[in-house]
């Protein structure tokens, strides 16, 4: 047997399950984007309708070309919805099973959690609990390495910011207690 004929297969303990049930699939997730992207044209087409689409004496109007895009952009959606719509046994495939969508979740619920405690916490205790929590429960790292590389990581970007650079970056009550 040669070299190249031998494959390494490493398993993923974190990977998730083959059978996981699936929550929606492509057709739905299709439909829904292209009535957004609809829904997002007709909106600017509207608003852009308002402030002017044609030739005036200078040239065209603020919203000539904002509009047109928007045309555009809806007739691509229509496009697309109709192509699904009509499409007989189309794509039943699962767009996201729930396995699939619970790690997902493990990023994105912690970085909208982020978001909302940075305009309370201020930008640098919000990202040491950000990366301090994912070190920890995502990485499943000790917690005092998590705590330790989190205060570090906060701590030079402190210093590079708001000493060094002198940017103004939102602050919560830890840093308005420091007088920064």
């Amino acid at each position: 047997m040669s070299n190249t004929d031998l494959e390494i297969i490493v398993d993923d303990p974190t990977a998730p399950e083959p059978d996981s049930p699936a929550v929606c699939s492509t057709r739905t997730v299709e439909i829904i984007v292209s009535l957004l992207l609809l829904g997002l044209a007709v909106t600017l087409g509207v608003d852009n309708y308002s402030t002017g689409i044609s030739w005036d004496d200078t040239g065209p109007q603020p919203g000539y070309f904002p509009f047109y895009l928007s045309v555009i952009l809806g007739g691509a959606s229509l496009f697309g919805l109709v192509t699904t719509l009509l499409a007989r046994g189309g794509s039943s495939d699962a767009f996201v099973t729930r396995a699939q969508l619970r790690r997902v979740m493990l990023v994105f619920l912690p970085t909208a959690a982020f978001c909302l405690a940075m305009q309370y916490l201020g930008l640098y205790v919000a990202s040491f609990l950000l990366i301090a929590g994912f070190m920890r429960f995502v990485g499943k790292i000790a917690w005092w390495k998590s705590v330790l590389t989190a205060f570090i990581f906060t701590a030079i970007m402190f210093a590079t910011f708001d000493i060094a650079f002198d940017v103004i970056m939102p602050k919560g009550p830890l840093e308005a207690a420091f007088g920064r």
